[in-house]
């Protein structure tokens, strides 16, 4: 039972630190580029609240702001959960963390716009031109799918070690 539970603790740590880094690489990356695109901050922030409070988000100041960091984060922990997961039953991930983080990456950015945000409250319906879905993707390969991989592998080099 205590193997269980040591078990069960590592996936844990795992998820909340990668989904932490991730998120935080993420939410910066999403920043710099729309801000370079002319939005602000804040409205990247009240986007990822949209998800859940649809149009009105953009009107709730820093408060839906602050929801949607929150709501970030929230889902990069759970992104990072189930990458954890997945590595217990696919143990070649720990050992090529760059091709297994590079390919959950484009899963990842996968799933969030092919069924994520559709599926929300989020007001625009997107579009997908080339440098935009480059850009997408070489973000979630390189600020979501690669740290969470890498991460994953470091805690499993760590437990093999001692």
């Amino acid at each position: 039972m205590s193997d269980v539970r040591d078990a069960t603790r590592i996936l844990q740590a795992i998820a909340l630190r990668a989904g932490l880094v991730a998120g935080a690489l993420d939410i910066v990356a999403a920043v710099v580029i729309n801000t370079l695109r002319g939005s602000t901050p804040l409205r990247v922030l009240q986007s990822v609240a949209s998800g859940l409070l649809g149009r009105p988000s953009f009107d709730g100041g820093w408060g839906t702001g602050i929801l949607g960091l929150a709501l970030h984060f929230a889902m990069m922990i759970v992104i990072a959960g189930i990458y954890a997961r997945f590595t217990v039953r696919l143990p070649w991930t720990w050992r090529r963390p760059l091709l297994a983080g590079a390919a959950y990456g484009v899963v990842v950015y996968a799933v969030m716009n092919l069924v994520v945000v559709p599926l929300s409250a989020f007001p625009v319906r997107l579009s997908y031109p080339p440098d935009a879905l480059a850009i997408g993707l070489a973000v979630h390969i390189v600020c979501i799918g690669v740290p969470m991989a890498l991460i994953a592998a470091g805690y499993r080099s760590r437990r093999a070690a001692g």
